[in-house]
């Protein structure tokens, strides 16, 4: 099992869109093949900042996951219209 740490900063202002995206991340994310389990973090210094904690099977499941068309919809989306910043993930192996 693995756990990837997925950060994202938004631009101020869109946080509660982000959040309602994030639901929609979830369904494509339980979707997936490996996918076990997902958690959205809010930073309570920067209400700006967020993690997003997401275990998998392995880390292959992962890669085919940021590789779809769905995982590519929804960063084209956030890209455009919602983070300040480039998402930054981290592999965590137990």
């Amino acid at each position: 099992m693995i756990t990837v740490g997925m950060n994202y900063h938004v631009i101020e202002g869109k946080q509660e869109d982000f959040e309602s995206k994030f639901a929609g991340v979830i369904e494509a994310l339980n979707a997936a093949e490996g996918h076990t389990t997902s958690s959205l973090w809010k930073d309570v210094s920067d209400g700006a900042s967020y993690l997003i904690t997401s275990e998998w099977s392995d880390e292959a499941a992962f890669t085919e996951f940021i590789q779809s068309e769905a995982f590519r919809a929804v960063t084209n989306w956030g890209k455009e219209q919602i983070l300040s910043d480039r998402p930054r993930h981290k592999i965590y192996k137990n």
